[in-house]
């Protein structure tokens, strides 16, 4: 009898081991996937950039991106007669400029045919079109399977989304509301730029700052905070990461080194095809007074390419990553699977 006891408390107590060891695996491995989650999430909040990548093979490249978060933050009303940076959802804004190496391979993969100045593969594509940059743009959305942002014929002209086609959007004829990659608007160009959302508010300068940035004070310069004519001219502009100083998101050039194209019509509206298209940020062989907040008003006609004006990009913000799908799903398995044997 005493046997026989013995042989079922000892049974009892190798049960009671494996369940608490059990209870214990299954702790530690909701531990590790909750560990999972909040690395995935703090890396989607705080990663300063994240690349998207196009094209394949030798003809690959990857675009940084930039997260904008603080939805809803206040316009500039700094010293300006018409009040920019207010945008009311997340996006991402490249971290650099467009260079001609991306050009060139979405020509290669897409027969595109934009023409640019010739100065390297890591230098801001320059003397681009308006229009030729709306079609770069529909090349990356189609490339990755999302509908175009802008609407050519099939002669190549531009036209105006209308009530038919689906993404129209009335507030604004020039972008289509599914796509996924963009021109940036005027409010979402200024607050990348200028907004610092710690300290919330807006600098005069694209460098976190109100005080004038450190230019180009001699050929050859290699001490400055951004790319412009501080007393002497670059023969061109910089590479695409020596371009000094970031703004409070941290995207680099939007003061400086090449201008670039906008979205947006001169009168705001983006109701005419054919109208002026604002650019923002000065270039190389401008003066600091093309870089300021206040800078407003100024625009080109979209057939317009020069040396100077390039082109930045902007995307929605994608959906959760496939990892943190999976991850979520191992964690509720294992919540069940931990359910089921406490009972």
């Amino acid at each position: 009898m005493n046997r026989t006891s013995s042989a079922l408390r000892a049974l009892a107590m190798r049960f009671r081991f494996y369940r608490v060891a059990s209870t214990l695996a299954a702790c530690r491995v909701r531990a590790t996937v909750i560990a999972a989650l909040v690395v995935i999430g703090c890396q989607a909040s705080f990663t300063s950039a994240v690349a998207d990548v196009f094209g394949s093979g030798d003809n690959a490249f990857a675009i940084e991106f930039v997260s904008i978060g603080d939805p809803g933050n206040p316009p500039d009303t700094t010293d300006r007669p018409v009040t920019d940076g207010a945008v009311a959802y997340e996006y991402r804004i490249g971290k650099y400029e467009i260079s001609e190496d991306m050009i060139d391979k979405a020509n290669t993969l897409g027969g595109l045919g934009i023409t640019h100045d010739g100065r390297g593969a890591n230098f801001p594509a320059t003397s681009i079109s308006w229009f030729e940059a709306a079609q770069f743009v529909n090349w990356l959305n189609e490339s990755e399977g999302h509908p175009v942002a802008y609407k050519f014929d099939d002669m190549g002209t531009f036209q105006l989304w209308d009530e038919m086609d689906a993404g129209y959007d009335p507030n604004n004829l020039y972008r289509n509301s599914r796509t996924f990659y963009f021109l940036p608007s005027l409010d979402e160009w200024h607050k990348a730029a200028y907004y610092d959302p710690v300290a919330m508010t807006y600098y005069d300068y694209p460098t976190g700052s109100d005080a004038v940035p450190d230019g180009i004070d001699s050929v050859g310069d290699t001490a400055f905070d951004a790319v412009f004519d501080d007393g002497s001219v670059n023969p061109g502009p910089n590479e695409l990461v020596n371009v000094g100083l970031l703004s409070p998101y941290g995207v680099a050039g939007q003061g400086g080194n090449a201008a670039e194209w906008l979205e947006a019509a001169i009168d705001r509206s983006n109701d005419f095809p054919n109208e002026g298209r604002e650019f923002r940020g000065g270039a190389w062989n401008f003066g600091p007074s093309s870089m300021v907040a206040s800078n407003d008003g100024v625009g080109l006609p979209p057939s317009t390419g020069l040396d100077w004006l390039g082109l930045r990009i902007v995307s929605i913000v994608p959906e959760p990553s496939t990892i943190l799908l999976v991850a979520m799903s191992l964690l509720s398995f294992t919540s069940r699977r931990t359910a089921h044997r406490a009972r």
